[in-house]
């Protein structure tokens, strides 16, 4: 096993170290984006780490995001010019640095139609130059994201043949980033952490907490453990008010539906349509590897507890579909519609609408000492990792030098312009990166794993017992949900079950 590699022997050794009294510089709560992103910027200064998920990596709020790496558009437009050069600096470091294989540029579509008023194309063209300005001064060079340009009608209609041709005057097109896959990039930060020595625990609850410790339950055996640290972090996203009193959040929901492939024909650029009645607000239809399309996203406010897994109403399925609809030829009906999925967003409470609630993150020190960090987003994870650790470090009193986090490439990670000369298939590689040649490999030696899931998927069965051996996997739904991401359409979740727990059974057998 190399030194990334997590899997439930590795996880095992790790607990009963922690269990017979070891102490750890800082113990994280929380698997996500966030957790993770910590635990390796810590991890990487050279400071011990132990983080604690209850359930799995990238199980909540941060597998369920557009995928999107935005650079701040958004925020320039309600005049938030540190929070836009933020998420443009963090946006050039993830494509350019620490995680080339897992992003990619996506091109962006606006329509121009005879309703559009001149004034509000001029409002979109500013904010797309102004972003690319925001581009430029954060270092990301135009062969990465291209500098967005007004096009004619027959070449918007060339790059999404859905569109309805009835009064397009043409199009605006600029560029943004895009994840192959958000909970993969958790679970790559996770296994850099652990290459860098952190632990990384899984299916381990936190059931008290203090500045210095932290009691926890193996979800797997029952067995409770007191974890010792000189510094304990929440990083548990939308329940951090759960082991925090003092935090006071305001989840908003974000909605997303998934069109079966072929359903809006915009083949592999974005499409940006207005909702009705906004200035700055639209439904974005986004492609995806696998042909299918996401179409999204709602903001609404939640009330009450936080769900575990939040669902979509049919009032956000019919808000997608009616707006997303106005922009093409064929009206989008809930017949294309082959999955959802909804995220909820971490917001620090405050007035207004959800939808105008800043997205920006901060590090709070509860009565106990326990740190928390609240909102924020995946695009400037790194940050608010980076600024929780230095937070942990003045209060801990420990010694550790400054974040190298925004020079450190992920596992598997290669500058962009090599990935084409990796020698596996371009799916794989842009999956796995430089790793994608072993999980080829495991087909290789035993043709049975290089077989599909089942028929029609692209997903092979060496994928499955890579996700068991290396990347952390317990169980079928940690295969289906999070590491290979079937469980975003049940039909294939359900072809695949079967063939998957086998491989999950024979996979753990093989580490023990």
């Amino acid at each position: 096993m190399t030194p990334g590699s997590l899997n439930a022997l590795r996880r095992e050794r790790e607990l009963t170290a922690l269990a017979g009294g070891e102490r750890v510089d800082l113990v994280v709560i929380g698997g996500g984006v966030t957790g993770a992103g910590i635990a390796l910027d810590a991890a990487a200064r050279g400071l011990s780490v132990a983080l604690v998920e209850a359930c799995d990596l990238a199980y909540g709020t941060s597998r369920w995001s557009s995928k999107l790496v935005h650079g701040g558009l958004r925020y320039l437009a309600k005049g938030d010019l540190a929070l836009a050069h933020e998420s443009a600096v963090e946006r050039g470091i993830l494509m350019t640095r620490t995680a080339p294989h897992l992003t990619r540029a996506i091109p962006q579509l606006f329509p121009l139609y005879r309703k559009t008023s001149r004034g509000q194309q001029a409002f979109i063209m500013t904010g797309l130059v102004a972003g690319d300005g925001l581009r430029r001064a954060a270092g990301t060079p135009a062969s990465v994201l291209p500098r967005p340009r007004s096009i004619p009608a027959a070449e918007a209609l060339a790059l999404a043949p859905g569109l309805t041709p009835q009064g397009l005057r043409g199009a605006l097109l600029a560029y943004d980033g895009a994840l192959t896959d958000d909970a993969r990039l958790v679970v790559s930060l996770a296994r850099t952490a652990a290459a860098r020595g952190a632990k990384i625990l899984t299916k381990v609850e936190a059931l008290r907490l203090d500045a210095e410790s932290v009691l926890a339950r193996d979800r797997l055996t029952g067995q409770e453990i007191e974890i010792h640290a000189r510094q304990v972090i929440n990083a548990t996203g939308v329940w951090a008010g759960e082991l925090a009193e003092a935090v006071r959040l305001r989840p908003s929901r974000g909605s997303h539906l998934i069109l079966a492939s072929g359903a809006a024909r915009i083949g592999a650029t974005s499409v940006n349509v207005p909702v009705p009645g906004e200035n700055n607000r639209f439904v974005f239809l986004l492609p995806q590897p696998d042909g299918r399309v996401f179409v999204g996203v709602t903001d609404e406010p939640i009330d009450g507890a936080v769900p575990r897994v939040p669902s979509v109403p049919e009032s956000d399925v019919d808000f997608l579909l009616e707006v997303a609809s106005t922009a093409f030829t064929r009206p989008l009906t809930r017949a294309d519609v082959a999955g959802s999925f909804a995220g909820l967003r971490p917001l620090v409470e405050g007035g207004g609408r959800s939808a105008d609630l800043s997205r920006k993150h901060a590090v709070v020190t509860g009565a106990d000492g326990v740190l928390t960090v609240v909102g924020g987003k995946l695009t400037t994870y790194r940050k608010m990792a980076e600024d929780a650790v230095d937070a942990a470090l003045k209060r801990s009193g420990l010694l550790a030098g400054p974040s190298t986090t925004s020079r450190l490439p992920l596992l598997g990670a290669t500058p962009r312009d090599r990935l084409s000369t990796v020698d596996a298939p371009a799916r794989l590689v842009a999956k796995y990166g430089t790793e994608a040649p072993r999980v080829a490999a495991l087909g290789e030696v035993d043709p049975e794993l290089g077989l599909p899931l089942f028929d029609g998927s692209e997903i092979s069965a060496a994928e499955v017992v890579w996700a068991v051996r290396h990347e952390g996997a317990l169980d079928v739904e940690d295969v289906l949900e999070r590491r290979t991401r079937l469980g975003l359409v049940t039909p294939d979740a359900e072809a695949a079950r079967v063939r998957v727990r086998e491989l999950v059974g024979k996979s753990l057998a093989g580490l023990s």
